[in-house]
Formats: C-alpha cells, sequence, structure tokens
C-alpha cells in the first residue's frame, strides 16, 4: 500500500509540476505575445516617423523650390526694372534733343524775324 501512495504522490506530484510547467509556459506565450504586439507597435510608429520625415523633406523641398521660382522672379523684375529705367532715361534724352532742336529753330525763326524787322525793303 506504502508502494501504491507513493506511486500516488509522484504521479500527483508530476500532475502538478506538469500544471506548473504548462501555467509557465502559457506566462511565456503571453510575454512573447506582448513582446510581439510592442514590436509591432514600435514598427508602426518608426513607419510613421518615417513618413512624417519623408513628408518634411518633401514640403522643404517644395519650400526650396519656390524660394529658387521666387529668387529667379525677381531677378527677371529686377531686370525688367533696370531696362525700364535706361528705356526712360533713353526718351528723356530724346526729349530734351528735340526741345533743344526746337528751342534752335525758335532762335533761328527769332533771328529771320528780328531782320525782316530791320530790313527796310
Amino acid at each position: 500500500m506504502a508502494d501504491h501512495e507513493t506511486q500516488r504522490d509522484r504521479a500527483e506530484t508530476g500532475r502538478e509540476k506538469a500544471e506548473d510547467g504548462r501555467i509557465e509556459a502559457e506566462r511565456f506565450r503571453q510575454l512573447a505575445e506582448e513582446a510581439r504586439e510592442m514590436r509591432d507597435q514600435h514598427r508602426e510608429a518608426l513607419e510613421n516617423i518615417r513618413e512624417e520625415r519623408e513628408s518634411l523633406r518633401e514640403a522643404g523641398e517644395t519650400a526650396r523650390t519656390a524660394g529658387e521660382q521666387a529668387r529667379v522672379a525677381g531677378e527677371a523684375a529686377r531686370h525688367a526694372a533696370i531696362d525700364a529705367a535706361r528705356a526712360t532715361a533713353d526718351a528723356l534724352r530724346a526729349t530734351l534733343e528735340h526741345m533743344k532742336v526746337v528751342e534752335e529753330m525758335r532762335r533761328t525763326l527769332r533771328d529771320i524775324s528780328d531782320m525782316k524787322a530791320l530790313d527796310p525793303n
């Protein structure tokens, strides 16, 4: 009978150890599952960060392109303003020359008029 009880105790102890092993295995399985979930969350966070960086890079590139276009437009406007100032100066010079010609013609006509007034014929 003692043998039978010893075997039963051993069997009970074996069942308890097996149950403890299953419980521990389940705990490890849960820990592994939690670790996988955390890993997936970290991957997702890293992917979000990568996408945000890419978005910021694209925004930076767009801003750089817009800045370059603004610089080119500003340079074109500066050249246009210089060209307009030169054209205005040229027009003023031409107008001044015309005014000098008109003034010379007026003097000539006055001199002619004065000569006729002095001429007794």
